[in-house]
């Protein structure tokens, strides 16, 4: 059975599926939906510069805190933060390190936008007992917000309650609290008690290009302050990874579904949590998984970058953030039917949708009409290729949104309007 995350149908009851329009993002020159914006430092003139399907033998893994320095991560998709004693993670820090232009006469786009964003992006040290980790995080508000992944702040799903500090791109330590966590999403918001703190500008990514420059802002292996660049290599990508639910939260789910923006920007352990950016210095995503190379997801060391690294887009971060900054916790819709990838012709390799191979009585699914066989191609403007996609655009939309589903039913294609349940 297919819960959207295997290749066999499966009950959906409890797996949100669905997605509603992304919430709208102020442009740069407005306020931020987080709080006043206090002013960025001057930016120097610039000189334009002269175990999802990511693929065969190619496995996600979270950048689990992009960085536990130490032990291992299976290989793959894979979170950015590998287990570790907490003392590994002591050693392995680098005194802070702010973006230094010693040449203002001849500044890259690259440079210019890294001094503009890196104020916005802080160190997160997470411990608990012998265990600890390091990962970044981006300030959301002068409130002192700040938006990471649940899989930094609970050290890969293994605790709930671990003792957090947070260093900001002054050097100040502070200790921080866990507003709340989301493991369907791998976001979780944490809050220090700070003065002067500059919050990040959010960009719109619903309009990012493949092609576009790609900034990532961190601490990979807990070197605060690293600013690496590339391009944005896709959009709209689909990927699985381990869930970082612990066992005291409300999530069963062994694996989580989500849409990501892939970009080369080398993305490392201790990247988790920290920032994508584009070329005007505005945020455009929330770096959370590395693909690796390797060829069996128990393998004992974390691979580093191979040029496939996976963000979050802000849009998408965003209302997770509102929601739990204003509730304690985020919603996800949910369809209420079990799907299984639908082949494409006679090879097992390509799909061509998510099929209905049940649907629960009086879900939202059932509701809008959809029925056993149904092959859905598409969801709140998503294309949808398999049932792992279906899960993932569903995911992106709150409880309670109405949005368009696309079907083919007997060789027709249709649509529907579908007003999404909340996964529990």
């Amino acid at each position: 059975m297919y819960t959207e995350t295997s290749h066999n149908p499966v009950p959906h009851a409890d797996d949100p599926q669905g997605t509603a329009p992304l919430a709208s993002i102020p442009p740069a020159t407005s306020p931020s939906a987080f709080g006043a914006v206090s002013p960025a430092p001057p930016v120097p003139p610039v000189r334009p510069r002269d175990k999802k399907r990511v693929g065969p033998a190619v496995f996600v893994t979270c950048l689990v805190a992009a960085g536990l320095l130490g032990g291992g991560v299976a290989s793959g998709v894979f979170a950015l933060w590998p287990d570790a004693p907490a003392q590994a993670t002591t050693t392995a820090q680098a005194a802070i390190s702010p973006v230094i232009v010693n040449n203002t006469e001849s500044v890259n786009a690259a440079t210019a936008a890294a001094q503009k964003a890196s104020p916005s992006v802080v160190t997160i040290s997470v411990r608990s007992g012998s265990s600890g980790g390091t990962g970044s995080g981006i300030i959301l508000d002068t409130e002192g917000h700040i938006l990471t992944n649940t899989h930094v702040v609970t050290l890969d799903g293994a605790v709930a309650d671990a003792a957090v500090e947070v260093r900001t791109n002054d050097g100040q330590v502070y200790k921080a609290t866990i507003v709340g966590t989301d493991p369907l999403s791998d976001l979780a918001v944490i809050k220090i008690d700070a003065q002067g703190l500059i919050p990040a500008t959010l960009g719109d990514s619903s309009g990012v290009n493949v092609g576009d420059t790609a900034i990532a802002i961190g601490a990979p292996l807990g070197l605060s302050g690293t600013v690496t660049d590339g391009i944005v290599s896709a959009v709209n990508r689909t990927i699985e990874t381990e869930s970082s639910a612990t066992s005291q939260g409300s999530s069963t789910q062994d694996s989580i579904s989500i849409n990501v923006i892939q970009t080369d920007a080398a993305i490392n352990p201790g990247n988790s949590g920290g920032a994508l950016v584009n070329g005007q210095g505005e945020i455009i995503g929330v770096n959370v998984a590395i693909a690796s190379a390797g060829s069996s997801s128990s393998s004992s060391t974390q691979s580093g970058n191979i040029g496939v690294g996976f963000s979050i887009p802000i849009n998408q971060a965003k209302r997770v953030a509102e929601e739990i900054i204003s509730t304690g916790k985020a919603t996800h819709g949910q369809l209420g039917l079990s799907v299984q990838d639908k082949t494409s012709g006679s090879s097992s390799d390509f799909t061509a949708g998510a099929e209905v191979a049940s649907v629960t009585s009086g879900s939202a699914a059932d509701k809008a009409g959809l029925q056993a066989g149904d092959v859905v191609t598409g969801l709140a403007g998503r294309t949808v290729t398999d049932a792992s996609e279906l899960t993932a655009a569903a995911r992106e939309q709150a409880a309670g949104s109405t949005v368009k589903i696309a079907f083919q039913r007997d060789g027709q294609e249709q649509t529907a309007d579908i007003t999404l349940g909340a996964a529990s």
